[in-house]
């Protein structure tokens, strides 16, 4: 994969939207959770997630209660993406994104 003084941009970009279709398929995530656990700026995740189109990635937002922004994002379609290969490099792409490791409790 690539190396972190070789990414550009575009790849970033692109990696952005691989981590966060994971994410979202992996639970059920609203933006305000994906910003926690990205600690991506708000409006980086909403440009990010309107984007996911361009790669053939298909997001939607179920409502979930009267509120507007009550609700989660749902993976329709990954396209053409192999979502068990972003899985298997998630690591990779958390360094690459500069996504800093949860810190356990005790």
């Amino acid at each position: 994969m690539w190396q972190l003084e070789q990414v550009t941009k575009q790849q970033i970009a692109f990696l952005r939207k691989l981590y966060l279709a994971h994410l979202i398929d992996d639970g059920q995530h609203n933006l305000l959770s994906l910003q926690k656990h990205t600690c991506m700026p708000r409006r980086t995740v909403q440009d990010a997630l309107a984007a996911c189109s361009d790669i053939g990635i298909e997001i939607s937002f179920i409502q979930d209660g009267v509120r507007n922004n009550s609700g989660y994002y749902h993976i329709q379609t990954w396209g053409p993406i192999n979502s068990a290969w972003v899985g298997t490099h998630l690591q990779q792409i958390e360094q690459l994104l500069q996504i800093p490791t949860p810190q356990l409790t005790p």
